[in-house]
């Protein structure tokens, strides 16, 4: 093979199938430089038995030449198995990545702290990576000509599947037999609230945090909502302790990093008089043993309210009246992951929730309804840690089937 190769690669091509046939038997040569389809600038080969060097050809370069031992009746009858191989790789094969994107590959690993263990996986993630790029490309172009009302950009969890943003990222559990009071905004026309509402401008919500790889959305969306009438109730915003609810609410259902509830995490910080400041109790990413101290609690709560099930205009009229409310969406589409600007739309996502978030204000842009939505994925995600999903469009993503707040 290499031989041939070879040949190639003097020759400065090789014809096309169409223009030099295969017939099955030798013939005086008669290639055509004017039939040439492809050309070859060289070779190399993988160390022979290696299976591991084998495999990252194959994942970074595409399809490959190799040698086998066929004498074996068994192979010759093959129907299905696997097989080990000697290759020999032709370095001018069409390549699985774009060579020109290497040192933006590089730059956005070192930018978000990302390492690979092994050759492979960094050939799996790149692939993701590029991936993902290619539709953040083609979206933003259609965004251009007015086909989106949002653009999508590059970060931090584009080498992720949407397989692991749902096992560690998007984890909330839906509720099952929540009490829903009747709502105070049952039939309102709502005339008499805000067209506009940012409760970030009012004092009520604290920095963006960053939950990692721990499945703890669920505590960040209320420590959010407690957060906000707290800062109500006393005029202090103070940072409490997702952690907390994390380690302690356990015997309600809440499994920490692997998920929980919003209204049963409500519940625990009723019948634990309290939740500890974030100060007192960091947050590690991780599940650990409950160490709430009553000593540095910083909040409580007396109860929680949960909105009627699917009811847009009562989470306005709450928004509006309220403060912050903790709400559940679907967040397992690729564009509410990559979103980077304007008023996320898509007709896609599903009333399937998984995630929870804190709704911290509503409005309208550019003629898009919107609802202002704190997430709890760092500020890389989105901008600069929010995004802004649509509003009045048959309760999109499901935003207000899963809407509870607290009161103090």
């Amino acid at each position: 093979m290499t031989n041939a190769f070879q040949y190639v690669n003097e020759n400065g091509g090789i014809d096309s199938e169409a223009a030099y046939p295969y017939v099955g038997q030798d013939q005086t040569c008669r290639y055509n430089a004017s039939g040439m389809a492809a050309q070859c600038k060289g070779y190399k080969e993988i160390p022979v038995g290696n299976e591991r060097a084998l495999a990252v050809a194959l994942y970074k370069v595409g399809p490959v030449s190799v040698g086998i031992d066929a004498q074996q009746s068994s192979f010759q009858f093959y129907k299905h198995g696997l097989l080990l191989l000697l290759i020999s790789l032709c370095a001018g094969a069409a390549a699985m990545f774009e060579s020109t994107l290497d040192a933006h590959w590089e730059l956005w690993k070192k930018t978000h702290g990302k390492s690979y263990k092994k050759d492979v996986e960094d050939a799996h993630r790149r692939k993701l990576w590029e991936n993902n790029l290619k539709m953040i490309t083609v979206h933003n172009l259609e965004a251009s000509m007015g086909l989106h009302t949002y653009e999508l950009g590059m970060n931090h969890m584009g080498d992720l599947t949407e397989e692991e943003i749902l096992q560690s990222f998007a984890t909330l559990k839906p509720p099952t037999g929540i009490q829903r009071a009747p709502s105070p905004f049952a039939g309102a026309s709502g005339s008499g609230i805000p067209d506009t509402v940012d409760w970030r401008e009012k004092g009520y919500v604290t920095s963006v945090k960053m939950q990692g790889a721990c499945g703890a959305c669920w505590a960040f969306s209320v420590a959010g909502a407690l957060e906000g009438q707290l800062a109500k109730t006393t005029g202090k915003l103070v940072d409490l302790s997702p952690q907390n609810l994390v380690d302690c609410s356990g015997k309600y259902g809440n499994e920490g990093c692997n998920g929980g509830y919003i209204d049963r995490a409500f519940q625990y910080v009723i019948d634990n008089h309290g939740i500890d400041s974030d100060a007192s109790y960091p947050y590690t990413g991780h599940d650990d043993q409950c160490h709430y101290n009553p000593a540095t609690r910083a909040a409580n709560c007396s109860s929680y309210q949960c909105l009627p099930e699917g009811d847009e205009n009562a989470l306005k009229q709450s928004l509006a009246t309220i403060g912050p409310i903790s709400v559940g969406i679907d967040a397992r589409r690729p564009t509410f992951i990559l979103y980077r600007s304007g008023v996320y739309n898509d007709p896609s996502c599903t009333q399937n929730v998984n995630h929870a978030v804190l709704a911290v204000g509503y409005g309208t842009l550019n003629g898009q309804d919107y609802w202002l939505i704190k997430n709890s994925w760092g500020t890389s995600f989105g901008d600069q840690g929010y995004i802004r999903m649509a509003r009045n469009q048959n309760d999109q993503c499901g935003i207000a089937l899963d809407a509870c707040y607290p009161v103090m």
